[in-house]
């Protein structure tokens, strides 16, 4: 991804999320005093409220989907991820960014791109992806206006706690919009679009 789409990508996250934020939790009134931990947390909160839910509308028998399986004429969808391989990796770079953050090994080997071959069952991979989101809360609430600047290393550089962060939620959603793509193919509406009970 070209630096141009990464900015345009998070400037549009920026105001999906604003969007999204309608069921976030409400910062105080003066929010000049909210932390920014509190604020990045807030975030990843959004982001795994749909992306999780996502993941578990796919049933199991549908996880190892990928659209080049349904021989879309002109389409280039050689090579793509399956449904589970795009948790698998939404996961993996979590458990990458977020002990980069708190300065801790990866629980798992995060140097496959769609994690470990092990986790395959519907179950194992959910659990796989909560964890990564339980590490990613615990990162986001480690940040402080002394460390979130500090850098730290992450694969082969090094870069911001706070860009980690807000990367890692900025990935996640990019990864969602294909989801998404997947839920819809199999006839799945996704959860964050269904209509709405009213209480």
């Amino acid at each position: 991804m070209t630096l141009a789409r990464t900015f345009c990508f998070l400037l549009i996250m920026t105001f999906a999320a604003s969007a999204f934020s309608q069921g976030a939790a409400k910062p105080p009134a003066d929010s000049a005093n909210v932390p920014v931990a509190t604020i990045v947390d807030n975030e990843l909160k959004i982001a795994e409220r749909e992306f999780v839910s996502a993941a578990e509308a796919m049933p199991e028998d549908k996880f190892n989907f990928a659209p080049a399986s349904l021989n879309i004429p002109g389409s280039e969808y050689k090579g793509v991820k399956t449904f589970a391989e795009e948790i698998k990796h939404v996961a993996t770079t979590n458990y990458e960014f977020y002990s980069a953050i708190l300065g801790e090994k990866p629980p798992v080997d995060t140097k496959e791109d769609n994690g470990p071959a092990t986790i395959k069952s519907k179950a194992d991979i959910i659990k796989f992806l909560k964890d990564s989101f339980a590490m990613g809360h615990r990162a986001c609430l480690s940040l402080t206006n002394e460390n979130m600047g500090q850098n730290v290393p992450v694969g082969e550089g090094k870069t911001t706690r706070l860009f980690l962060a807000t990367f890692a939620t900025a990935h996640a959603f990019d990864h969602y919009g294909q989801v998404v793509e997947y839920l819809r193919m199999n006839g799945i509406i996704p959860p964050a679009s269904r209509p709405q009970q009213k209480k």
